[in-house]
């Protein structure tokens, strides 16, 4: 009996020692979206690069780009529509930020195939370029 309680005891105390708040929770969740934000900027630029000298995508893509921010917006106001404080609870900057995140590696998986390519005789392929 004393081995079960000692063994409980200790568990509780390395659960504890690794326990979080929900402060750190929310700071992590929001590190993790600002990461993404920073890649989602970096491949936005490797397209404008490779497809400089084809002004009509860039000034489509650009369009779309800002459209898409908006529709991120719009989104985010659904899934969190604007309530009293508290409302949501002291979990909802860790939702709110992990559900940007989600959003954004979406639209990333999508921008990164005018950089990836796509096979030869994709006869839907439109602007983007044939994989070497």
């Amino acid at each position: 009996m004393t081995k079960i309680i000692l063994s409980i005891f200790f568990s509780l105390i390395i659960n504890l020692s690794f326990a979080q708040t929900q402060a750190d929770l929310n700071q992590e969740a929001q590190k993790k979206y600002k990461k993404t934000e920073a890649e989602i900027n970096y491949v936005y630029q490797q397209i404008l690069k490779e497809y400089s000298s084809d002004v009509v995508f860039i000034k489509n893509l650009t369009t779309a780009q800002r459209l898409w921010i908006q529709f991120r917006d719009a989104e985010m106001k659904a899934k969190f529509p604007e309530k009293s404080a508290g409302y949501y609870g002291s979990v909802q900057p860790s939702c709110w930020s992990a559900y940007l995140t989600e959003l954004t590696e979406e639209r990333i998986a999508k921008l990164k195939i005018w950089l990836t390519g796509i096979e030869e005789g994709d006869i839907c392929a439109g602007s983007v370029k044939t994989k070497s």
